[in-house]
């Protein structure tokens, strides 16, 4: 990895260390895998990147997402959006005037019920 990246994710790690590194890298690859499928850069909305976080890690992780993602110290999508919002602030990750960080609550996708049931594999 680029030293820059990793210099910037230890800054967010010991600021706020409730996730781990691989956590941030994960977000970051998913990131590129939405915007690769969807075809055309551009703005990604919340709901479109924890779609791609699901998809990807099933991709990555299969049968074992759930497992991996608790391991990292993720339980819930809106943890996700902690982990955004870190790579915002450290400049990694941008974002528009009407981003928020209540984007990737479970409001209306249910993250943690779509890796429990299995009901995608």
């Amino acid at each position: 990895m680029e030293p820059e990246l990793e210099g910037k994710i230890d800054q967010i790690l010991d600021q706020d260390d409730r996730y781990r590194v691989e956590a941030y890298h994960f977000v970051l690859s998913a990131l590129s895998f939405t915007i690769q499928r969807r075809g055309e850069a551009g703005h990604v909305s919340a709901a479109d990147l924890l779609h791609g976080i699901r998809d990807f890690g099933l991709e990555q992780f299969g049968p074992m997402t759930r497992t991996v993602f608790n391991h990292w110290g993720i339980k819930r999508s809106s943890q996700f959006g902690d982990i955004v919002f870190n790579l915002i602030g450290s400049g990694l990750l941008g974002k528009r005037d009407e981003d928020r960080r209540e984007d990737f609550d479970e409001g209306g996708f249910d993250f943690d019920s779509e890796l429990q049931d299995n009901s995608f594999f």
